[in-house]
């Protein structure tokens, strides 16, 4: 039985969704606070964390123990689900590492989608690719299937899960414009298309840290995004 974590502060709001989520069949343990749900984080992991960005006397706790989970785990699935729905929330939250964003306005039946996506995502990592498709390179870019790693120019890039599907998508079709909604079926989510983008951001900053002259991610307005071979 999968496993699910949410950090709510509000009791009423957290009992409603771990009845909801528990009717789905799911395990789920909530937690008021940052600091009650790392104490039980660093005993065990659950197999995805849903969490609120305000939590209790913290304005950011959601923000920080987001962090704190991306430490302890690169792969752990993580949905933030807050009041706070600007951009700027919504693209902080990403860049922090969290595979989704939502506001509690969001219909029950798409919230328990978006959850069964990433679920269905982590189980298909469990299934081992053939051997000829363990290693793809891509000019100075390195994808290993197998350990769901990503290098660039030998260096090992930080990657979430989601961000290892998007380049995975856009790389081993080098050349071709992949649209918003095939990169969300490559990294098998269900997300807007404010969410794929914000995702991009995060990933050219990251090859950017890396290699100053990055330009292999290309926009193409109005299409989506392509992977184009410099080196």
């Amino acid at each position: 039985m999968k496993r699910i974590a949410i950090i709510e502060d509000d009791q009423d709001i957290r009992e409603n969704y771990i009845d909801l989520m528990q009717r789905y069949g799911y395990q789920v343990d909530g937690y008021p606070s940052r600091e009650s749900a790392m104490q039980a984080f660093q005993q065990t992991l659950p197999d995805l964390a849903v969490i609120d960005v305000g939590l209790g006397h913290e304005y950011d706790g959601g923000f920080l123990l987001c962090q704190q989970l991306r430490q302890l785990s690169a792969t752990l699935p993580i949905i933030f689900l807050t009041a706070r729905d600007n951009d700027f929330d919504s693209i902080s939250g990403l860049r922090l590492g969290a595979d989704d964003y939502l506001s509690k306005e969001i219909g029950l039946e798409h919230l328990m989608v978006r959850i069964s996506a990433l679920f269905r995502r982590a189980d298909m990592h469990q299934i081992p690719l053939p051997a000829t498709q363990s290693i793809i390179k891509r000019g100075l870019l390195t994808i290993d299937n197998d350990k769901m790693q990503i290098s660039w120019n030998d260096t090992l890039l930080d990657v979430t899960i989601t961000e290892f599907w998007i380049i995975h998508g856009l790389a081993n079709k080098a050349g071709v414009v992949k649209s918003r909604q095939q990169l969300m079926s490559d990294a098998n989510m269900v997300v807007d298309d404010n969410t794929i983008t914000s995702h991009i951001k995060r990933i050219r900053k990251k090859f950017l840290q890396i290699d100053a002259n990055f330009d292999e991610i290309t926009s193409i307005y109005g299409m989506g995004y392509r992977w184009d071979i410099h080196n």
